[in-house]
């Protein structure tokens, strides 16, 4: 079966098409100016200016995509009285250098914005726009004091690589290696290797041993082979750590992510750190969208409410921060999150939100919770039996990925029964609700489980089920056993050993409606979002053995397992 997914090209076509209608006003454009970077390497830069001499600010924009996709943008900026530039990162498209994601963008941003000081036509005010990766290559050496830039508006950004790459210790192969694919070879044409990748997917997602995920391109991924040879934080992975590096940025920045953007749980944790450094001028838009604002994939709607103005909002953010025009900041909410469910925007102040009740509801079962026939449940009031519920994790038949928080495929919401009818799925769901229950906030289960292995990876997902039946995700999470000591050094389990593991679920915000009912799926795979665990303890990576994993799930009084909600209360 060969799986097509959205190229990052694709997505941010979709993500700026809005402002792709300006007149073509008179501008003088200048391809291919290549700017000397501090170590000597040159970067081919596209530069849009108003023909009339005079000095302006400048929007910037630096990409690994192949910076002629976003020439069009220039005719939007230059008509509002800016110079428009865009940048192939190092290695990339025109420009010099070696390809290594996230490495150069923090120095070579830097030289970048020295160099457009320095130009006639420039006023030295810069601001920075883009999404994704684009994004990343805003933040990254803008807390500097030397000429950074005056205001970011970045668009579903990447902040963190690590915690793209391994999330609960489990890498995320889906979108490592679709990505890493598109820019197997950037030098190539316009940027990308493609644009829509009719790659065998579903047997290179296979490949093992994992280090060798590559080999059906052809082309040789040794930025992906590194990051499988350090599944931990380490020096080689960037040093832009948020805790680290962005605790220093004092520069506006207004985020906007999506609920099941691939990058949401990292845009709430630096909004989260900014408020509390009481940080001024950073705000937070969440809508229901994934890699794409204002674009929703999925089967479930959710109105004509969820399209913002956001194109006027950018162009009034950097008048404001670059042209000094006034803008009544005071209007502007530090967090703005579509409430899914109620299907409405709503302002706030912090995340999480101050007013939340943290709610357990427990899993329990007579019989046995595998799969929709089984007779899982979700309770407030703890389980008092001592029943556990058991299934076979077997990596050769993983749990598919339907949706959610991805790059690869469709991401967004998805009827979940298809999943739910595996007999290595435990399901346990509510009552009918019969008051609306609005869940607004972080997301984590609380399991005790025990495996006959030495390792093995715990799944979770939290699904709205409505009353035709239909079960749609919401978020979801994984935790490798191995990492469930300490994220920074493995350590394996031991086997039939009952533990208590935490499983983040990154965040929502949903309402959940009267007739509807909460569930939680719980099992040991979803994928290829997650790489499948061997369940053999191995060096990660180098495994070519799977071993099938008997799993046991337990719920009682002294071992409660429960998901625990962030409830908002409705008065």
């Amino acid at each position: 079966m060969n799986i097509r997914f959205i190229s990052t090209i694709t997505l941010i076509t979709i993500l700026f098409s809005c402002q792709t209608d300006s007149s073509k006003n008179d501008l003088i454009v200048q391809k291919n100016v290549m700017i000397q970077m501090s170590d000597g390497v040159k970067l081919a830069t596209n530069i849009s200016k108003p023909s009339a001499e005079g000095k302006y600010p400048v929007i910037l924009v630096r990409t690994p995509y192949g910076k002629d996709h976003e020439d069009d943008f220039g005719f939007y900026w230059v008509e509002k009285g800016y110079v428009y530039i865009v940048q192939d990162c190092r290695g990339t498209n025109k420009s010099g250098g070696e390809w290594n994601p996230g490495v150069h963008e923090y120095q070579d941003g830097i030289d970048t914005r020295d160099w457009i000081i320095k130009q006639e036509w420039s006023n030295g005010k810069i601001g920075t726009s883009g999404g994704s990766y684009l994004g990343y290559t805003q933040f990254t050496g803008a807390t500097e004091v030397k000429n950074p830039p005056l205001a970011l508006f970045a668009f579903i950004p990447l902040f963190d690589w690590y915690d793209f790459v391994y999330y609960g210790g489990a890498f995320s192969l889906g979108d490592v290696f679709s990505w890493s694919a598109e820019m197997a070879t950037p030098q190539q044409g316009e940027g990308a290797l493609y644009d829509e990748v009719d790659l065998d997917l579903a047997r290179a997602f296979r490949m093992l041993p994992l280090i060798d995920l590559d080999q059906p391109l052809g082309v040789e991924l040794t930025w992906v082979r590194e990051w499988i040879k350090h599944p931990h934080p380490d020096p080689i992975w960037p040093k832009f750590y948020m805790n680290e590096y962005y605790a220093k940025m004092q520069v506006p920045v207004i985020t906007v992510s999506g609920w099941y953007d691939i990058f949401v749980n990292q845009a709430l944790r630096y909004h989260s750190d900014a408020k509390r450094k009481n940080k001024k001028n950073h705000y937070l838009i969440v809508g229901p969208w994934g890699h794409a604002p204002n674009y929703v994939t999925g089967e479930r709607e959710f109105g004509d409410t969820h399209i913002l103005p956001l194109e006027q909002l950018e162009a009034s953010w950097f008048d404001h921060w670059l042209k000094d025009k006034p803008m009544v900041l005071d209007s502007l909410a530090s967090l703005k999150l579509f409430i899914m469910g109620k299907n409405e925007w709503r302002d706030e102040d912090s995340w999480p939100l101050d007013r939340t009740k943290y709610v357990n509801y427990y899993f329990t079962s007579t019989k046995g919770a595998n799969s929709l026939s089984g007779d899982g449940e979700l309770t407030t009031e703890m389980t008092v039996n001592a029943q556990s519920d058991s299934y076979v994790y077997d990596p050769k038949n993983p749990v598919p990925t339907i949706g959610g928080q991805i790059l690869f495929g469709e991401f967004g919401a998805f009827d979940q029964r298809e999943v739910e009818e595996r007999k290595d799925v435990l399901v346990y769901t509510s009552d009918i609700i019969e008051n609306e229950i609005e869940v607004t906030g972080p997301v984590k289960v609380v399991l005790y489980a025990a495996t006959d292995g030495k390792d093995t990876d715990w799944t979770a997902k939290l699904i709205d089920v409505y009353p035709d039946g239909r079960a749609f995700n919401l978020c979801e999470g994984i935790i490798r056993a191995r990492y469930n000591e300490n994220p920074l050094k493995p350590v394996l389990i031991k086997p039939n050993k009952i533990y208590k593991y935490d499983i983040d679920l990154w965040a929502t915000s949903n309402v959940f409606l009267p007739g509807h009912k909460i569930r939680v799926e719980i099992s040991s795979s979803n994928f290829p979002r997650f790489d499948r665990n061997p369940n053999t303890g191995n060096t990660f990576g180098m495994d070519s053995e799977l071993r099938i994993a008997h799993q046991k799930v337990y719920h009682s009084k002294e071992y409660p397992s429960h998901i625990v909600l962030p409830v908002i209360p409705s008065d």
